[in-house]
């Protein structure tokens, strides 16, 4: 395999006066859009996967609560029994067509699927976050007379938020190489735009192409981690700044008595 070659022509492609194409451009352009689409699908499935969780956590009294969960339960059933990409091709190619809506943004669509996809999982990690916390939290909340609602947004759910940073990190990292599939719906993304590139010029070249796109993908996941960690180590510094705040206060109570 002639190494050289192949980086030759892998050169070639992304210059800018081959045949008029950027290909650079479309480059940073289809990164943006994977980290974009992963980014927004993550926002959108916490706050879909957090008012799920919330709502099989609560107490089944009343009838609403219960029709809610079976709802819930369908809709994870759905998203998390099918693959992302059924999910994307029904929607843009079945379910959109049937309503009458065309010409919607492929993107759009991708943002949809994705946060859709996610809050399907982040509910079970949010439903296990939340077990995780003390059932203490959620009585003292009530003893001071705040509704159960109130007591799940400002006590129960923050702490489960800290107990489950790593695992939505990984969901993440999931969402960011499931991206590959948005080409099936024409959204250029990091590896359809790597894709191109490979076949642009009617040169037929994958093996650089795909090595940059594992490389790539490889440091996205790299930076994701750190970030996790380190926003994990603000949590623990702001946790053992409160721990010493209390003992102080707790020392001067016992100096004064």
């Amino acid at each position: 395999m002639d190494w050289s070659l192949k980086w030759d022509i892998f050169i070639d492609k992304v210059s800018y006066n081959n045949w008029n194409n950027n290909f650079v451009k479309m480059l940073g352009n289809g990164l943006l859009i994977t980290v974009k689409i992963a980014v927004l699908g993550l926002i959108i499935g916490i706050l879909i996967g957090t008012l799920i969780a919330a709502v099989k956590v609560a107490p089944k009294y009343k009838l609403s609560v219960r029709i809610l969960d079976k709802i819930c339960a369908v809709y994870t059933a759905f998203f998390r029994g099918t693959p992302i990409m059924v999910q994307l091709l029904l929607a843009y190619y079945v379910f959109l067509p049937m309503i009458g809506v065309r010409g919607i943004d492929p993107e759009a669509v991708g943002v949809i699927i994705f946060g859709l996809n996610s809050g399907a999982y982040v509910s079970e990690i949010m439903r296990g976050g939340i077990k995780s916390v003390d059932v203490g939290q959620m009585e003292a909340g009530r003893s001071l007379g705040l509704s159960y609602g109130t007591t799940m947004i400002k006590i129960v759910i923050p702490q489960a938020i800290k107990n489950i940073l790593p695992t939505l990190g990984n969901e993440f990292i999931t969402l960011i190489k499931e991206t590959s599939v948005l080409s099936f719906i024409t959204v250029v993304d990091l590896y359809q735009a790597l894709r191109n590139i490979a076949t642009a010029n009617q040169v037929y070249e994958f093996v650089i192409p795909y090595i940059i796109l594992g490389v790539v993908y490889i440091i996205l996941v790299l930076l994701i981690t750190l970030l996790v960690r380190g926003i994990e180590k603000l949590f623990a510094r702001s946790d053992r700044s409160a721990t010493n705040s209390k003992r102080k206060k707790t020392r001067k109570a016992k100096v004064q008595l």
